[in-house]
């Protein structure tokens, strides 16, 4: 595989200065009008032997272009915050805005490899952490990132002596390390994995270049020539689509025949049964009329918060995290249940987030960037009311987000919460339900009193009108991301006595599971 990267290339120091003149300007001019149309993010990544050149290559790209619209990360031993909290949080939360420039070094593929090489993993391993690479690069590139990725690649010999050289230098002579040498000895472990990982994450949304690293003006014109016709093809792509708004005059109807018109009610008939067997849905076979009375309510609501509270303490000192996410229609009582879970807890260890529209700041990354950046550390619990599953919800159902959009977020959400998971995070997904007509009393209820009026809103009454089709999206959601890892708890809330203990418990019953304990 990377033969054609050991051939020696090189340019000359006179070619060099007569390239980069036009090369830098060229990068300069795209990069504002990458950011001034702010269309999409730039991630590039740097990866290959150690002394290939890609410190050099990022230092260079800094300095040729404005530093204001970049953004470099580089990442060596994971620090607390980032052992308390899955793995990708620490990408996620570097990634650039759409209209900057995101370099990544030492990134998501340095200790999948590392770890592979020095055999701390086996290779049924190292291949799934690449599965994880793809999809996390897909959906960046599919929500519009562009996404290049390098290899600086240097032949054993070649790196032996760039290892050297830059001991000899007393300038650099402290970049070296025993770590340094001691990947050299292991070079042929390291392009053994390495072509795996080019042939297993090379990906037309996310391709490799392989860069021949040894010579440093060769590597730097390759480098940054491929930066600018990709720049070149994204932005040019993106006027396109743009300019390619006109919309063509709509056709004359045409008188109808009376065998279409036969036709059509055919049609309409076969579609009414359709409809009617689409109108039965996971929510429709709940039963509704579950309650339960204020003395049993009173007293079980005390026993369950205080078993709570004790799991709480011993996940808090286990470090164990817990994730709550609540969804239902608008009065399902999402926030009072949320209220009888956090009078169990310790105030210092939770925190609730509202989800409402995503902030400007929000709409510039990939939608689960704003709950990435949200995961509290170990032992603490996040509660969420609304949550990503507005991408299949409200955005669908709105227009606001594109059926190709909502469709691929849920191989996306189940990826998310599997790394929560994998990560020993305890996650329950609540969807509260009540009927239309519950909701209808609920809305007229919060009309005459006064400290509840401002919770109604005029979105709320419209949000009525599509009261089947939000049905049909929960069906939707519930097919397809509730998982044996991370189930949704689908809770009757037509009587909130019901509905909050149901909540409480379902929750003291995952935690004390976690903590290995069955019988508490």
């Amino acid at each position: 595989m990377f033969e054609t990267a050991e051939l020696g290339r090189t340019l000359s120091k006179k070619d060099f200065k007569k390239a980069v003149p036009a090369l830098r300007q060229e990068l300069l001019e795209l990069q504002n009008e990458l950011h001034n149309n702010g269309h999409f993010q730039v991630v590039l990544v740097f990866a290959g032997v150690d002394g290939g050149g890609k410190g050099e290559t990022v230092g260079l790209l800094n300095a040729w272009m404005d530093a204001r619209w970049l953004i470099t990360r580089a990442y060596d031993e994971a620090t607390r915050d980032e052992n308390e909290r899955p793995e990708y949080w620490k990408y996620w939360r570097d990634l650039p805005p759409r209209g900057q420039i995101g370099m990544f070094l030492s990134a998501w593929y340095s200790q999948p490899v590392l770890d592979f090489v020095y055999e701390t993993s086996g290779e049924a391993t190292f291949l799934r952490r690449l599965n994880r690479i793809v999809r996390f690069e897909r959906a960046l590139a599919r929500d519009g990132a562009l996404v290049l990725k390098f290899w600086m690649h240097l032949s054993r010999e070649a790196q032996e002596q760039r290892l050297k050289n830059l001991e000899n230098d007393p300038l650099t002579k402290a970049r070296v390390t025993e770590r340094d040498w001691e990947n050299w000895q292991n070079y042929d472990r390291f392009i053994g994995a390495a072509e795996q990982v080019i042939s297993r994450t090379n990906r037309g949304v996310a391709p490799w270049t392989v860069v021949e690293g040894t010579d440093a003006n060769y590597r730097s014109v390759t480098v940054t020539t491929l930066l600018r016709d990709a720049l070149e093809r994204k932005l040019k792509d993106i006027a396109v689509q743009n300019g390619a708004g006109a919309v063509a005059p709509k056709p004359k109807k045409k008188a109808k025949s009376a065998k279409s018109k036969a036709a059509a009610k055919t049609k309409a008939v076969g579609n009414s049964g359709y409809r009617a067997a689409r109108s039965i849905t996971v929510l429709s076979e709940l039963d509704m009329a579950k309650s339960v009375d204020k003395t049993t309510y009173r007293d079980q609501l005390l026993e369950l918060q205080a078993r709570l509270h004790r799991l709480h303490i011993r996940a808090k000192a286990q470090k164990v995290s817990s994730i709550l996410v609540f969804e239902g229609p608008d009065a399902a009582g999402k926030g009072g249940a949320i209220r009888r879970v956090n009078e169990a807890l310790d105030a210092r260890n939770y925190q609730v987030h509202g989800i409402a529209a995503p902030t400007d700041e929000e709409k510039a990354q990939h939608y689960l960037w704003r709950f990435w950046r949200r995961l509290s550390p170990a032992g603490q619990i996040t509660i969420f009311d609304r949550s990503w599953y507005g991408r299949v919800l409200v955005e669908r159902i709105e227009g606001f987000a594109s059926e190709d959009e909502w469709r691929r977020s849920f191989g996306e959400i189940d990826d998310f919460e599997q790394q929560l998971i994998e990560h020993g995070t305890v996650l329950m997904k609540y969807w509260i339900h009540i009927t239309k007509d519950e909701q209808l009393a609920r809305f007229k209820l919060r009309e005459k009193t006064p400290y509840k009026r401002w919770k109604l809103t005029d979105e709320d009454w419209r949000n009525r009108d599509k009261w089947e089709d939000y049905e049909q999206a929960v069906n939707d959601m519930v097919q397809y991301t509730s998982t044996s890892t991370a189930p949704w708890t689908l809770v009757e809330g037509n009587d909130k006595r019901f509905a909050r203990l149901k909540v409480v418990k379902t929750f003291s019953d995952r935690l004390a599971a976690a903590l290995g304990e069955t019988n508490d």
